[in-house]
């Protein structure tokens, strides 16, 4: 699989993910200049020699072994390692904007070797990998690369026991929290709602709260209450045994004839109708 995976200007690209459990001894190697492989430890006992120095592995070791370490694992024979292996290549690292991003990028390069315990819950993400690896549905392909951007991270938190971030998180447009408001204000209080309640809602005069909603749902105050009005008449038609009466009440209208030609007029057919046609069998229904 040809993934690369790109972290500000960090740019890693995947040589390998594998996952086996050592029946024998993985003997002493190191990798090229510009690889890095990362060991998770899901299960099993051994021995890490690294450098000349013996490292116990135990069930949710994590560790790195970069460019020129030499290292060898030693398997309990009585209860083998598993391991997840991932083998990145650097192919880039450039200075970048976002603070945290070169952050994770300089540790990540600068981290020839590291040997730790997980303590950021990384089996989930390597039982995830497995599962998309191996059964390849619809998105998989994204979907790994979004699970290996993570490790990385995750990774490089364990590096720094959770260095907290430098970055200010980005906050919603004016016009996104506007929006919010307006689909808010119709789906818990269409029924009492006017168009200036809405504006001083919105915190705008009434032909812009007007003009933003034509702007971002296509139509005027009117026809988005009638909407509310109608999607909830009929929620209730075919959910509740509330009379026709009590729905026309609950949903803002002031008599039965009144929401009986509207919900005509927006659907062709009577309230009485539509319920017929489509509520539930057992449902008890009062008379209007």
């Amino acid at each position: 699989m040809n993934l690369k995976i790109s972290l500000g200007g960090l740019l890693l690209n995947l040589l390998y993910v594998r996952f086996g459990i050592f029946y024998q001894s993985f003997l002493e190697h190191s990798h090229s200049m510009k690889s890095y492989e990362l060991h998770y430890i899901p299960r099993g006992q051994g021995i890490l020699v690294a450098n000349g120095s013996q490292y116990p592995i135990q069930p949710g070791t994590l560790y790195m072994t970069g460019p020129d370490i030499v290292h060898e694992q030693i398997t309990d024979l009585s209860d083998p390692m598993a391991e997840y292996c991932i083998c990145f290549e650097v192919l880039a690292n450039q200075d970048n904007d976002d603070p945290d991003l070169s952050f994770i990028a300089d540790q990540f390069v600068q981290t020839t070797f590291w040997f730790g315990q997980d303590m950021q819950n990384m089996m989930q993400l390597f039982e995830q990998l497995s599962y998309e690896t191996t059964n390849q549905y619809i998105g998989c392909y994204l979907t790994i690369q979004h699970i290996i951007e993570q490790i990385v991270i995750k990774l490089v938190r364990n590096y720094t026991n959770n260095v907290p971030t430098s970055s200010a998180m980005p906050l919603k447009t004016l016009d996104d929290e506007r929006v919010v408001i307006i689909e808010d204000s119709f789906r818990s209080n269409f029924q009492d709602l006017t168009i200036q309640k809405l504006a001083q809602k919105l915190g705008l005069s009434v032909r812009q709260a007007e003009r933003t909603i034509g702007q971002y749902f296509g139509i005027s105050f009117t026809q988005k209450k009638t909407q509310a009005r109608m999607s909830a008449a009929v929620h209730l038609l075919t959910t509740t045994s509330m009379s026709i009466s009590e729905i026309a009440r609950h949903v803002g209208f002031s008599s039965l004839e009144h929401f009986c030609a509207a919900f005509k007029k927006y659907y062709n057919i009577s309230a009485g109708e539509y319920r017929s046609l489509r509520k539930p069998s057992d449902l008890n229904v009062k008379s209007q």
